[in-house]
């Protein structure tokens, strides 16, 4: 129905500047034909008696009838080649319009595949990222749950008290060790009055030890961290407090021997966060050891004082080596001394020889020019040099003495070239 309503409202023709529809002129035909045979119908309704008048006329208007026809019949011919063009032309329109569709359908299938393709890339390398992340995050897992079993394990040996001063004696072991030479520390010496320290560091020039002690009343901890209440966290506290400064006090008692060790002790402690937290929290308890000469050290504060003691020892000892360095160096200085008089001789032959040099660059420039001044001679004919030549030089077979007269020309030149 569109497409006949498209066909119809096409133009055929023009008047001036009214432009005549196919439907117009279909319509303006079908017109035309109903009024004619209206016309006809009226003229044979009439009467007889004007039939036979009005039969000219009839043929007339029959004949103008059919011409109309006739017209009308090479209108609607036109009609029909105007439609036929107007289908070729639709037609051709629909074939382009349809292959039109069908490449941008080809092309948009193209974006799209291509889309996919590269859609399904990155999902692939999404994907592969994605396990690779996951291997890492099951690798973490795993060293997770072995930390965590590391922790139980620590955890079982920190609620053992024998366990847990082998864990505090083997930390600060490893520390001492790591830091000092073998013979800089001795682990459970026995003192003059019979105690046993867990370390003691032998000082230089014979000078009195320094005592460690690791070992420390975790249990009193362990119990205000494990503590519900606030009553049983005073409770606990009041414990942890009274039994480190039982244990302040032993260590003062039992290892600051006048003469024998260092006036000042050292308390270890196997945590960073106990040692943070008693100079947080007790710091009564901190100056209470300071009085007593006992320091509270963790084990970052243990390796720093290792290494002073380190750093000490070896002034000790570069001391002790001092005169041997001292004897070195004035062997250094002699050996220094020899060097600068041979350097100096040397200096010597290299300006004696440079002098020479200068000498001979003399003699050379001279013979140079006197070279010179032999090839600027100009002689006479070539007959006449050749004969002076001649008796210039003396014969194969006669020796050439100073008083000849060959000889004296052969001076004479010589004095001349000079």
């Amino acid at each position: 129905m569109e497409q006949l309503t498209t066909i119809l409202s096409e133009p055929v023709a023009g008047l001036g500047a009214t432009t005549i529809t196919l439907g117009q002129l279909l319509a303006a035909g079908a017109a035309l034909f109903g009024v004619l045979l209206v016309a006809l119908v009226v003229a044979l309704w009439r009467s007889s008696s004007a039939r036979a008048a009005a039969a000219a006329e009839a043929a007339d208007r029959a004949r103008e009838a059919e011409a109309q026809m006739a017209a009308l019949a090479q209108a609607q011919a036109e009609m029909q080649g105007r439609l036929g063009a107007v289908a070729d032309v639709f037609g051709a329109r629909q074939a382009e319009l349809t292959q039109s569709i069908s490449q941008r359908l080809d092309a948009m299938t193209g974006r799209i595949g291509q889309t996919m393709t590269e859609q399904t890339k990155s999902t692939h390398e999404s994907l592969a990222k994605l396990q690779e992340r996951l291997a890492v995050i099951d690798s973490a897992q795993n060293n997770i749950q072995s930390l965590a079993g590391q922790v139980v394990q620590l955890q079982a040996i920190l609620s053992n008290k024998q366990t847990r001063g082998a864990f505090g004696q083997s930390r600060m072991e490893a520390i001492v060790a790591d830091g000092l030479p073998h013979g800089g520390y001795e682990f459970q010496h026995t003192l003059s009055n019979g105690n046993r320290p867990d370390c003691v560091i032998v000082m230089p020039n014979k000078a009195p030890k320094l005592v460690i002690d690791a070992k420390f009343p975790l249990e009193s901890w362990n119990a205000i961290r494990d503590a519900g209440t606030d009553a049983d966290t005073a409770r606990a506290t009041q414990l942890f407090r009274r039994d480190i400064e039982y244990h302040i006090k032993a260590i003062s008692e039992k290892y600051l021997l006048t003469g024998e060790t260092q006036d000042t002790a050292f308390m270890f402690v196997p945590s960073e966060s106990i040692f943070a937290e008693i100079h947080e929290n007790f710091e009564a308890v901190v100056q209470k050891a300071h009085r007593a000469r006992v320091v509270i050290v963790s084990p970052s504060l243990l390796m720093l004082s290792i290494q002073v003691v380190q750093a000490i020892l070896k002034d000790a000892r570069m001391r002790e080596q001092a005169h041997l360095i001292q004897g070195e160096v004035v062997r250094l200085m002699e050996d220094v001394s020899r060097l600068d008089d041979r350097v100096r001789k040397l200096q010597t032959h290299f300006g004696q020889a440079s002098r020479d040099i200068d000498d001979i660059l003399v003699s050379s420039s001279k013979v140079v020019k006197r070279g010179q001044k032999i090839e600027a001679l100009e002689l006479g004919s070539d007959a006449v040099g050749e004969a002076e030549v001649e008796r210039a030089l003396p014969a194969a077979n006669e020796p050439a003495s100073v008083g000849s007269k060959s000889g004296q020309l052969r001076l004479r030149v010589v004095d001349e070239g000079a």
